[in-house]
């Protein structure tokens, strides 16, 4: 063992696949906490998973080739080491850190992910610039054999979105589905916690929302516990429900597994192959099955390879919308005693909350009133990656700069995610009960995602005037007789 590399497990890398079987090196960096305002629940969490990671190594006898160190920074643990190796870290600052840094240290290739780079770079090379994830899962899937008979897609489609938009059971305030499982907290927990108190007490650290219990896997047999339960209760509500919101009901039918993958404790094969079984065994419907392939073996691992291949400037400056506003205190700080908007004071304090929402309350609650505002996209994708207790390096920048704000000018999608509050009523409970109507865009109870998807379309037409998709909606735009007035009311709005 003596005369073996040391492999450096770093964040996101915490699971048995990150592992051959000999000598480690975890560090733990206060750094990786500190940069920025964390949400605390994302701090227990990531933390956590390290230290379950070094526990697990010491319980199964195995604690004589791992050494975990505390230390400030990466710097201290890669400065004059020259017996390590490392899985290719998976974000610019990591990988920037270890080559500088870590001289000698040998890099393998990443891991975690359906698709190597090489293999993206080879596909995307053959195209004119303009990805389409759509052309991406397609190759996947052809290449695996998932959901194929033969070169055709089982159900005729490779993409059953349309069968997956249901809106919310009319009058239901819950879907009514069994509470997801949930994992115990340890003494490994306590420990976090005790350290987290003490980094603020001592302002070494800033966090921002709620800590209550920890809710995510953080190990391997957490997430197989977590991916179990997901397929036998929720898996089938899925797909018909998976644009859905419900005030009263935070998790929905989604599977809670982006925390354990992004951590590196559960392979995203694994869960895919989990999902093809109860298809297989008639246990879910095609259409849910297929949705949630294509979220991890489609989106997930497209996001991956476009934070790569658009490389170290993508999402440091874009901002094709000229969107320059700081993001308010409320929003900075979680802080919903203000909001009226109900959908938005609904994200907002489950994000305090939990640190977690949906994929539709993030693109079409907070990143669409972010879009119609003209948040600093840089800033915004920064945010996103702090408070999500998901959010990554590689995660966010496509998904904030690209889908959710079109700071990239459609790079990465053909259009701005942007609607007033007409979709957020059909796809919810919200506006039920909120002071705002969503029909109105003029008024007292104007709602502010209608009115500001107006707003928007007047400050942004010079940008979006050659998009053949906003074609349509700009035309409707100029013919508002109430549109100054509509652009001044949401000028002088402050929290709605």
């Amino acid at each position: 063992m003596t005369d073996q590399r040391r492999r450096l497990i770093l964040p996101g890398q915490y699971g048995p696949d990150f592992d051959d079987g000999g000598p480690l090196l975890v560090v733990e960096a206060r750094e990786f906490f500190t940069a920025r305002p964390m949400h605390r629940a994302k701090a227990h969490l990531w933390l956590s998973a390290l230290r379950h990671r070094v526990q697990a190594l010491r319980d199964a006898g195995e604690g004589d080739r791992v050494e975990h160190v505390q230390v400030e920074t990466l710097k201290e643990a890669l400065v004059g080491r020259s017996d390590l190796e490392v899985v290719d870290p998976p974000s610019r600052t990591l990988r920037a850190q270890v080559r500088h840094w870590g001289k000698g240290t040998e890099v393998l290739p990443s891991r975690g992910f359906v698709t190597d780079e090489d293999e993206f770079a080879e596909w995307a090379a053959q195209g004119t610039g303009r990805f389409r994830m759509e052309a991406f899962y397609e190759r996947v899937r052809k290449r695996e054999g998932w959901l194929m008979h033969s070169d055709k897609p089982v159900g005729g489609k490779f993409s059953l979105d349309d069968q997956n938009r249901e809106s919310p059971p009319k009058g239901a305030t819950t879907l009514g589905l069994p509470e997801p499982w949930w994992p115990e907290e340890d003494e490994v927990d306590e420990e976090v916690r005790r350290d987290l108190d003490r980094w603020e007490h001592d302002e070494l650290a800033r966090f921002v929302g709620a800590d209550d219990r920890r809710r995510f896997a953080v190990t391997p047999e957490e997430a197989h516990h977590a991916l179990d339960d997901f397929v036998r209760t929720r898996l089938n509500d899925f797909g018909p429900f998976e644009d859905a919101t419900l005030t009263n009901d935070w998790t929905m039918a989604h599977s809670l597994l982006s925390v354990p993958m992004n951590l590196g404790v559960l392979d995203p094969r694994d869960a895919i192959e989990a999902a093809l079984v109860a298809h297989r065994d008639d246990d879910a419907p095609l259409s849910s099955v297929e949705g949630f392939v294509r979220q991890i073996a489609g989106w997930r691992d497209y996001v991956w390879h476009l934070y790569w291949w658009f490389g170290d400037d993508y999402g440091a400056s874009e901002n094709a919308l000229d969107a320059h506003e700081r993001l308010p205190r409320w929003w900075q700080e979680l802080d919903a005693s203000d909001i009226d908007a109900a959908c938005l004071r609904t994200a907002i304090e489950g994000l305090h909350d939990h640190g977690w929402l949906h994929h539709i309350q993030r693109l079409m609650v907070l990143g669409n009133f972010a879009l119609q505002r003209g948040y600093d996209p840089v800033h915004l994708t920064e945010w996103f990656t702090d408070v999500f207790v998901d959010g990554t390096d590689w995660v966010m920048p496509a998904n904030i700069i690209g889908m959710s704000q079109h700071a990239d000018g459609g790079m990465v999608a053909t259009k701005p995610y942007a609607s007033g509050g007409r979709y957020i009523d059909r796809m919810s409970d919200h506006c039920g009960g909120c002071r705002y109507d969503p029909t109105k865009r003029v008024g007292e109870d104007a709602c502010p995602f209608t009115a500001g998807y107006w707003a928007f379309l007047a400050r942004t037409e010079p940008a979006l005037r050659h998009n053949n998709r906003m074609a349509r909606p700009l035309q409707q735009m100029r013919k508002l007789s109430d549109l100054d007035e509509v652009i001044a009311q949401e000028a002088r709005r402050g929290t709605p």
